[in-house]
């Protein structure tokens, strides 16, 4: 973890949802002692202050609603899907399992994210649209560097957009509140993936392939969007390209061997990149194309609650208590599907018990099960999906516990965001949309043999198989509602693998509906609710 700044409070970065207005007081002048957009970017310091403050922003997809302890943001498209469910069914995991009636344009908590995603697209377009003030003190390297990263992460930000709402009005431009729209157009899907390109194209010539501060994004993040991009526009020629660029650069490689502080112990080397001390480039990590940075006690370090979204309440099991062995505190609100956990052959360390908790050791004398005593094991059970199922198994990715107090909710350490494997995969998708089959068997052969899985053939290479490799890779990390959305798959493969959602999820959850707030705020046009809401 690395100490940071934060640039100053979100507002000062011009954050402003669509179609909301500013106080009178945000318009009055700022004396040069309070940190405001006007006095912040003048220097290329500034500019390093703003974009500190919009990866802040980025990184609260893995932090609560409204910057709580709770309601990861990322449940949007975590569970819901064919490897994911709402174990802990308070309102965000009941909208992504039951759907119908709470996947309605007045959810509390699906409409937090589309504020979300625009406060960081305004965020971006201040910075953009700063960055051409010709007073500002800074080189035209530094400039064109800055510009790409916020570039690179407004088209982060519409990807977001795109896959959960479809059509979405798009602004490139800050909005300060002097001006009020309250017109606005949902542009097309299509239309806004290419202004995506567009941003995408730019940070692709401006950045270099690796990072020059760690946490940043780089050249190989923007190839690997663009990658997925194109896919998801049906240029599979363009993605391979953009993919094998990437893996063909020298820079990145699987990590294949152990390594970091930890390696003498007991692991697998595809675990040790998700350890404390093993996430950046700086640290041995070879796989790392864009981490998550978190500081605790630091002015916009930010926390993460992955861990605890994702590891069960294993302490509620008599005999047991909550140990930073078993990762912390976890209140299972959102669990892997028995199709996910089963998905793994015997060799594959991907579903061992070094990377999917499947046993714990009681440690808690005072409440043990009779005739158990403390160091005996208990197994977790993967029988039928339920909610608040305390022996279910969990990943063991996010481990990670205070070494003050094993039971606090945030955890501090680096993440990683996108990895390689990633894009090996992503390389195979596009090689089998061309008729590639023998170059994507051996992209996906790569990522495999770091596994210990089998070797596949050319013939075994269809879309159902990268999906499951997909989730036997990326399982909790990835995005699987976007994957299921862009491969034309959401609804067949939650019927078939979810339980507890398939009988429930319709073809418009698809796609959530647009805010009622947002509706109702736009006066001057109607603004087209989605299909079925």
């Amino acid at each position: 973890m690395r100490r940071r700044l934060r640039a100053a409070a979100v507002c000062t970065l011009g954050l402003a949802v669509l179609a909301a207005g500013c106080s009178d007081d945000f318009l009055t002048e700022t004396p040069k002692d309070i940190i405001a957009a006007e006095n912040l970017f003048t220097n290329a310091a500034g500019f390093e202050a703003g974009l500190n403050g919009l990866y802040f922003q980025v990184r609260r997809e893995r932090f609560g609603q409204d910057n709580s302890v709770n309601n990861i943001m990322s449940t949007a498209y975590s569970i819901g899907v064919d490897n994911g469910y709402g174990m802990y069914l308070s309102p965000p995991e009941r909208t992504f399992t039951e759907f119908g009636v709470r996947n309605a344009s007045t959810n509390d908590f699906t409409n937090s994210i589309w504020n979300w995603l625009y406060q960081t697209i305004n965020a971006a377009n201040t910075i953009i649209g700063r960055a051409e003030n010709p007073d500002v003190a800074w080189t035209t390297a530094d400039k064109e560097r800055v510009v790409a990263e916020a570039r690179l992460i407004r088209a982060w930000a519409y990807r977001h957009l795109t896959y959960l709402w479809g059509d979405v009005p798009v602004s490139l431009t800050e909005s300060s509140g002097e001006a009020i729209k309250t017109d606005w157009e949902r542009i097309p899907r299509d239309s806004v993936r290419r202004i995506i390109e567009q941003d995408l194209l730019y940070a692709d010539a401006k950045l270099p392939m690796v990072p020059t501060v760690p946490g940043h994004v780089s050249k190989a993040v923007a190839d690997h969007y663009l990658a997925e991009l194109y896919l998801a526009m049906n240029r599979p020629a363009d993605a391979e390209a953009k993919a094998a660029a990437v893996i063909n650069s020298g820079q990145y490689s699987l990590v294949t061997a152990r390594y970091g502080p930890a390696a003498a112990q007991p692991g697998v080397a595809f675990m040790d990149q998700f350890k404390d001390g093993n996430v950046n480039r700086s640290q041995g990590n070879t796989e790392v194309l864009w981490a998550f940075e978190y500081a605790m006690n630091t002015a916009g370090g930010g926390a993460s609650i992955m861990r605890r979204s994702w590891v069960t309440r294993y302490e509620s099991n008599r005999g047991m208590a909550v140990s930073a062995d078993y990762g912390g505190r976890g209140i299972g609100r959102l669990a892997m599907t028995r199709y996910a956990i089963n998905l793994y052959e015997p060799s594959d360390v991907r579903g061992g018990p070094f990377a999917i908790r499947r046993f714990y050791q009681y440690n808690n004398a005072s409440n043990l099960p009779p005739g158990k005593k403390v160091g005996d094991t208990l197994f977790t059970v993967v029988g039928a999906e339920k909610a608040n199922d305390p022996l279910w198994p969990s990943t063991r990715k996010w481990d990670w516990a205070s070494p003050v107090d094993p039971t606090v909710a945030e955890q501090y350490n680096d993440q990683p965001y996108i990895r390689l494997a990633e894009t090996y995969l992503l390389l195979a998708e596009a090689q089998l949309k061309q008729g590639k089959l023998a170059e994507a068997a051996a992209s996906i052969n790569k990522v495999r043999a770091r596994a210990g899985a089998s070797q596949i053939q050319p013939a075994q290479v269809t879309l159902d198989f990268i999906l499951d490799e997909r989730s036997r890779e990326l399982v909790t990390e990835e995005q699987r509602r976007y994957t299921l959305i862009r491969t034309g798959t959401l609804l067949d493969r939650v019927k078939k693998y979810n339980p507890i959602s398939a009988p429930l999820i319709a073809a418009r959850d698809t796609l959530l509906p647009i805010p009622q707030d947002v509706i109702d705020a736009n006066t001057g046009k109607p603004m087209k609710q989605n299909p079925g809401f």
